[in-house]
């Protein structure tokens, strides 16, 4: 995830629109049904019109930043503005204020839409409160599976004795996931390529480097830029008391998960591994610290994030107290237990 970018964290500060308005001419809910207040993203709008246009626009949010960042964005779109105009407003118009959401977070803009179209709705029939609900986005699949041919030929290879099977699997699935983005995977894994040769030389012996210049060239595009604080968070918790040949395999997960977290969507995909439970384990044998610290079963990708948030003082962290937050369920999923690599 790119995180807060300063105009973000501008906009989400802004209260200017936000709290209760008292007698409005229409009201918009999104995820506020009484089955749902406390399990997923809410958004409220309350609207008063004169005449043509829009006198006052009041919302309430219940989630993260980047919607209170939507909201407010919306609320001075839409503020003062005639009533055919309002209708045209979109989630594009609040990305572009924002300077761009991160692609994961592109939700939170058609929330603050769905809410405030539906107050719109609502003040224009005069019928009190709309309420609307937004379909859940589908779990996005493995990038990586068994009938890749790089997987394929990187496991293969003769299995050197000392290694265990599910690094092996690791690494070939992070090799073969940055392999479909550029022809130096190293690149795309935050490796250097002598990391890379490290990486090959302990799992993968017999594997020629050479390979993946040899392969048909894919269609690159410029990588996503991590954030610069992931990586030195994450190497706080390499193991301390372990020789080279116990902490170099942490020092190259370190280096992938901070390189891959600037992908959107889910770690675990952007890593290419086969399943989520996958990285857990991976992060439990390798950075223990790290699973330790995360004793609620967070998603890794939100974990990070957070800990830099509190690092910052908790600036637009979701919710002060996660087990009421709505984004529980996003944070905290259940896992099912691994199945075998092979």
């Amino acid at each position: 995830m790119a995180g807060y970018t300063d105009c973000i964290r501008r906009w989400a500060a802004d209260a200017r629109y936000a709290g209760h308005l008292a007698n409005p001419d229409g009201v918009g809910e999104v995820g506020l049904g009484e089955e749902e207040a406390g399990r997923r993203l809410a958004v409220r709008f309350a609207l008063r019109l004169r005449q043509n246009r829009i006198e006052q626009v009041r919302y309430q949010v219940f989630g993260c930043g980047f919607t209170l960042a939507t909201c407010a964005v919306m609320a001075h779109l839409a503020e003062g503005s005639r009533l055919e105009d309002a209708q045209g407003l979109n989630a594009a118009q609040i990305d572009a204020v924002l300077e761009g959401l991160p692609d994961e977070r592109g939700y939170c803009a058609t929330l603050a839409v769905e809410a405030f179209q539906a107050a719109l709705a609502a003040a224009r029939t005069k019928t009190g409160t709309l309420t609307r609900n937004l379909p859940q986005a589908p779990e996005h699949g493995a990038r990586v599976t068994l009938s890749d041919p790089l997987y394929q030929t990187l496991m293969a290879g003769e299995a050197p004795r000392s290694v265990p099977p599910e690094d092996r699997h690791l690494f070939a699935c992070l090799l073969a996931v940055a392999a479909q983005e550029t022809s130096r995977p190293f690149v795309a894994l935050g490796w250097t390529e002598i990391n890379m040769q490290e990486v090959l030389d302990t799992f993968f012996p017999r594997f020629d480097s050479a390979h993946f210049r040899d392969r048909s060239a894919p269609a690159e595009r410029p990588l996503p830029q991590p954030n610069e604080a992931v990586l030195p968070l994450l190497m706080n918790y390499l193991p301390q008391d372990g020789d080279r040949q116990q902490t170099a395999p942490a020092v190259w997960l370190a280096k992938a998960m901070a390189a891959r977290s600037a992908h959107p969507g889910h770690l675990w995909v952007a890593m290419g591994l086969f399943e989520r439970p996958e990285l857990t384990a991976a992060i439990r044998r390798h950075l223990p610290a790290l699973a330790a610290a995360n004793h609620q079963g967070m998603r890794w990708k939100r974990f990070v994030f957070k800990q830099l948030c509190d690092l910052q003082g908790g600036l637009l962290c979701p919710s002060p107290d996660c087990g009421v937050c709505s984004d529980y369920p996003l944070c905290f999923p259940t896992e099912e237990p691994p199945r075998s690599a092979d």
